[in-house]
């Protein structure tokens, strides 16, 4: 998805307003809707740093409703990320927040669980009831190789055992990722 510097600005107003809004109780602002509806509907991630450290990531590879709405809900919800419960983002932070919208592609299930490039490759591990996911730059941030991303992927996302992406009956999906930051080289 090729998306223009207008475009960008207003998909990264759409996080801040409607964590916003959900922090004061209010409406979430519905102005740019109209020129967002003529992207084509896909999944994204919303991911929340503050000083560069993670407050918050929560996506989804749903792509039924339009983009806005997809990235709002993931906004808000990323601010209420079940990991920083104890420390939810509030009204006077979020002026210091980072945010940083992941639009995904599609899901592309591989055969062999190590066709793919860390860094250039998010994973969607699944067996079962269980999945998780890591975005690309979770390979690239930590160093980890193909085996370590798989593994670390199904142990500390899936529930799985490490060594589930080796089993026949386990899938693996790839996708990649357009960024757009708001205060990220994106």
């Amino acid at each position: 998805m090729s998306i223009d510097a207008e475009t960008r600005a207003r998909l990264l107003r759409l996080p801040r307003e409607a964590i916003s809004a959900a922090l004061f109780g209010m409406a979430a602002d519905a102005e740019d809707d109209a020129h967002l509806a003529s992207l084509p509907a896909a999944g994204a991630f919303v991911t929340l740093r503050k000083g560069g450290q993670l407050r918050g990531c929560i996506g989804t590879f749903d792509a039924s409703r339009g983009l806005a709405e997809t990235i709002r809900t993931m906004a808000v919800s990323a601010a209420r990320d079940p990991r920083f419960l104890h420390c939810p983002i509030s009204a006077e932070e979020l002026k210091d927040i980072d945010i940083e919208i992941s639009l995904l592609s599609p899901l592309t299930r591989i055969a062999n669980p190590l066709d793919f490039e860390p860094g250039i490759h998010g994973i969607l591990v699944r067996h079962g009831d269980f999945s998780g996911c890591f975005l690309p730059d979770v390979a690239s941030e930590r160093g980890w190789t193909r085996e370590q991303f798989l593994t670390e992927c199904c142990s500390q996302k899936a529930g799985l055992s490490p060594d589930a992406w080796r089993l026949p009956e386990t899938e693996v999906f790839v996708f990649t990722v357009e960024k757009i930051g708001d205060r990220t080289k994106a």
